[in-house]
């Protein structure tokens, strides 16, 4: 058992980043981690929404998951991130949150959190890698130590092989095009093992 928090902290319009989320916390529970699913605030308005059946079903769907505040990013010592793209960039709702998150940060308080993050897009070249890197930048002005996956396992070629982090294709019809539980669930339980590390260096 470890003494690893993790917060898996997602937005997802179309339920995919939602399952990746619930994916990454099997892999992080796994590895003996405490770990919270969180969802960021939807900012578009109930009428956009209500006009799309399957965001309205996925905002019905993920009602009950909390929130994500800054008290859960100091509780965490990894946070495993999941959004889809946004014209190559993570979308609006995260970045709101990221953006608030400056008395956290001004404090010192993101330092050393272990970071890890995963995304998806309709076509393998919809911007995966360049939404990945957007969120990684705010990381770096953290001073979070990102942990990618890397080709540190076989499986992550059954999600495309995306170094970054998982990267998921999604059909028209909401599907996933590529075979990514085994990918989320090792890039979780490899950040929790890298959260261990660098919370045994501080003690």
């Amino acid at each position: 058992m470890t003494n690893v928090n993790v917060a898996v902290i997602f937005y997802s319009m179309g339920g995919t980043n939602y399952q990746l989320a619930q994916w990454a916390e099997a892999g992080a529970t796994e590895a003996g981690a405490e770990v919270r699913v969180l969802k960021v605030q939807e900012l578009a308005p109930q009428s956009v929404i209500d006009g799309n059946e399957v965001w309205k079903a996925t905002v019905e769907a993920t009602k009950d998951v909390p929130v994500a505040t800054s008290e859960d990013l100091e509780w965490a010592d990894a946070v495993i991130f999941s959004v889809p793209t946004r014209f190559g960039n993570m979308p609006s709702q995260m970045k709101q949150f990221l953006d608030t998150q400056g008395g956290l940060w001004a404090s010192g308080k993101t330092v050393n959190k272990v970071v890890s993050a995963m995304t998806s897009a309709q076509n393998p070249h919809g911007g995966q890698e360049a939404t990945l890197l957007s969120l990684y930048t705010s990381m770096m002005h953290w001073g979070a130590i990102i942990a990618t996956p890397g080709y540190t396992d076989p499986v992550l070629f059954g999600a495309g092989g995306n170094p970054y982090g998982t990267s998921v294709t999604v059909s028209q019809d909401g599907k996933m095009i590529e075979d990514v539980q085994a990918a989320v669930k090792h890039q979780a339980k490899r950040t929790v093992t890298v959260a261990e590390w660098v919370k045994k260096g501080n003690q």
